[in-house]
């Protein structure tokens, strides 16, 4: 099967390639710049040049392949509208293009927001909702591509997708604490983050891609809450720095604008749904393994 993956030089979409060529998969992947291209073509994958403000590019490897994964988010915090703007404007140019061939077309979203009070479960809908909301609301545009004959399959990651060489979430926490002296969580720190080893990201995709039927949403959780006070006294342990609790009034200035937000947040979920439907069991190390293994720190 030929398959065309956006963002496929990124942390989740680089584990995907290896996981899908591992498996005789013919990829394509996006690449923007001679650096990504000449990785992914090293791996054996098939290069499409062009980003996500390229809709041109978007719809020669869209129409070209029998399925389409869309990993790619431009994630500049800075400007979240212009982030949203282009995110659903890719969605709606894969959409348009698979109308009507009833070709898989799976696309990163995630666990965060979905549910107060207790872990999110892949029966919780999105509430993001238009252009202007999270993502551009593009989970709910791609499932409404289904009746449209689009096998649309919603991935949905823990806000942290974890692994050696990850830059996301928790690289961020690190650098708080490098530049604070001090390994912070906000509170009492119960509140807890669903993770996943990037690993075990790669084989959900894969397997969501042979398996789910057209309107499944999948979550990408190996563990349903780690605590946030876990994950700062692992980051202690990991650079010599004591550990405290921050009052969520100081959080966006201790921890350096949204991510103290985030942090105080409470994003447990459970993929109870996915893997029986999958046979997906997520096998990698965990969150706490990981910060252990160093990975996230200076040499």
């Amino acid at each position: 099967m030929r398959v065309f993956i956006t963002g496929a030089s990124g942390w989740i979409g680089s584990a995907a390639v290896d996981e899908l060529l591992a498996h005789d998969y013919d990829v394509v992947g996006l690449a923007r710049s001679d650096a990504s291209a000449g990785a992914l073509e090293a791996k054996g994958a098939t290069v499409v040049r062009g980003d996500l403000d390229d809709l041109d590019s978007l719809r020669r490897g869209s129409d070209d392949a029998e399925a389409v994964i869309h990993l790619a988010n431009k994630h500049d915090w800075a400007n979240m509208a212009e982030s949203n703007r282009a995110e659903r404007a890719a969605v709606e140019t894969i959409g348009d293009v698979l109308a009507g061939s009833n070709r898989p077309f799976l696309l990163a979203s995630g666990v965060a927001g979905l549910a107060q009070g207790r872990p999110s479960t892949e029966k919780d809908p999105s509430p993001a909702q238009g252009p202007d909301s999270p993502r551009g609301g593009t989970e709910n545009l791609a499932l409404d591509y289904v009746e449209k004959g689009v096998n649309s399959i919603s991935l949905r990651f823990s806000p942290t997708v974890h692994g050696i060489g990850d830059h996301g979430f928790i690289a961020l926490i690190v650098a708080a604490a490098q530049r604070s002296g001090v390994s912070g969580y906000v509170g009492d720190g119960a509140n807890g983050w669903a993770a996943v080893h990037v690993a075990d990201a790669a084989s959900m995709i894969r397997l969501g891609l042979e398996k789910a039927p057209a309107g499944s949403i999948l979550h990408g959780v190996g563990e349903t809450s780690v605590p946030t006070k876990a994950i700062a006294e692992a980051i202690g342990r990991g650079l010599g720095l004591p550990v405290a609790s921050i009052e969520a009034a100081e959080a966006q200035e201790a921890f350096g604008g949204f991510i103290g937000t985030f942090f105080a947040a409470d994003l447990s979920s459970t993929s109870t749904v996915t893997q029986e439907l999958l046979g997906w069991k997520p096998v990698g190390p965990t969150l706490i393994e990981d910060i252990a293994a160093g990975g996230y720190f200076p040499i």
